[in-house]
């Protein structure tokens, strides 16, 4: 479990760093009024986001759908080539369709989650001496560097190297966000679905607004299904249900606390969540825990990409395999160094995590609404479920992913456009 630690969960075990402060960026197109109700309806919405979206869809469902090991975007389309009944050629070809746009949004994801990962994690220097402000972009560019130059290794020895530092850091989040807590228990109400639904109902003009920011807590979903060649689907769930979503659901509850205590605190509410003493530190450590972030969807880029290779949808690849005991543990050059190109560039050119939130949501919600309706339709043709059960999950989920696909659509000429 520490290697896919190491792997599989840095993507969304960063989200905390950035999600709740760009829902009240007041820099937002549509920004959302930073008050005591129009907090614990947030902080509700992303706890519950989280579990819906990652645990029900993804961990529960998505991720019992594997070909022969592998998982992801990719692999549900091979599964729908081989259980989609002949004659449906019109049906298959449009979700084969949505499936390759799925990928394509993947792939875009894993350029943009580098980017925006470890800018939002230097950005923390700032909270330390604001003059350090012209030394972020150049010291996430330089990490960055490092980090693609290192991928040849392969995702094990990355994963023994990184297993460590994320276990360690769902643990230090998990504490901030107790610490949080303490500054003012009553957020805990917000675990309740109940403030997110009367936000959603009594506020929809503002919710259906903030959803564009609030999906930015389930960044890395697809990524844990994607990386499920690599690990096996039993140590990603364990570490997900044990240890990863209690942590982010703490930080979460402690960061809103934060808020509830003194509203200043929007300007950094995660790294705020530390002293001042241990401030460095939890910079250094979050630094190091957003360039494993960006190794979960490189990991997951090359799979992917492998997969849509041997499926005709990219020229042929070589393929470097890095395990003899784990298959899907696999390295991919010319994928790599594209990736090594296109991530250093969103750095230079758009400076700031910021910039980039509103490209980074709707590359996530396409490829997540895409996986949840080829798997629903999956699941009727190679398990034979029940029509009406699949009925009432689908609409369900669907309806939720769709309504975060309609918030994220809003933002399309402020960088949804990217992906």
């Amino acid at each position: 479990m520490v290697g896919a630690l190491g792997v599989v969960f840095g993507d969304i075990g960063t989200s905390p760093i950035y999600a709740l402060q760009t829902v009240f960026n007041p820099g937002d197109p549509h920004p959302i009024p930073l008050t005591t109700e129009n907090l614990y309806g947030v902080v509700s919405l992303i706890v519950w986001s989280v579990i819906l979206i990652v645990t029900v869809t993804y961990v529960l469902l998505a991720m019992r759908m594997d070909n022969d090991g592998e998982g992801g975007i990719m692999a549900l389309l091979t599964l729908l080539r081989r259980w989609a009944p002949k004659g449906r050629t019109r049906t298959v070809a449009v979700l084969s369709g949505l499936a390759v746009l799925g990928a394509a949004l993947f792939l875009g994801d894993s350029m943009i989650t580098p980017a925006i990962s470890v800018l939002s994690a230097v950005e923390g220097l700032k909270t330390i001496n604001p003059g350090l402000d012209e030394w972020v972009v150049p010291i996430t560019a330089t990490i960055l560097l490092i980090l693609f130059l290192i991928q040849k290794l392969g995702s094990s020895v990355v994963g023994r190297l990184f297993g460590p530092i994320m276990a360690v850091w769902f643990v230090v989040i998990g504490v901030l966000g107790i610490g949080g807590i303490a500054h003012d228990p009553q957020i805990l109400q917000a675990l309740l679905p109940t403030y997110a639904i009367e936000f959603m109902v009594g506020h929809f003009d503002i919710a259906f607004f903030a959803l564009a920011a609030v999906v930015l807590s389930v960044t890395g979903a697809e990524a844990l299904y994607a990386d499920m060649g690599h690990f096996g689907r039993k140590p990603i769930s364990f570490g997900w249900l044990f240890l990863v979503f209690p942590a982010l659901a703490l930080t979460y509850l402690g960061q809103g606390a934060l808020l509830l205590e003194d509203k200043a605190n929007m300007s950094a509410p995660f790294f705020l969540l530390a002293p001042e003493w241990g401030r460095i530190a939890l910079v250094i450590l979050a630094t190091a825990a957003t360039v494993i972030a960006s190794q979960a969807v490189i990991s997951g880029a090359f799979s992917v990409a492998a997969q849509a290779s041997g499926l005709g949808y990219l020229p042929r690849l070589r393929v470097t395999h890095t395990s003899t005991e784990t298959h899907g543990q696999i390295y991919v050059p010319w994928i790599n160094w594209l990736l090594m190109v296109s991530v250093i560039t969103l750095v230079f050119v758009f400076r700031s995590s910021a910039s980039l939130a509103f490209a980074y949501g709707m590359a996530v919600i396409g490829t997540i609404t895409i996986t949840t309706l080829l798997f629903f339709y999956l699941a009727r043709r190679r398990w034979k479920t029940p029509g009406w059960i699949l009925a009432i999950g689908a609409v369900f989920l669907l309806s939720v992913d769709l309504l975060f696909l309609a918030a994220n659509a809003t933002k399309f000429v402020h960088g949804a456009w990217l992906p």
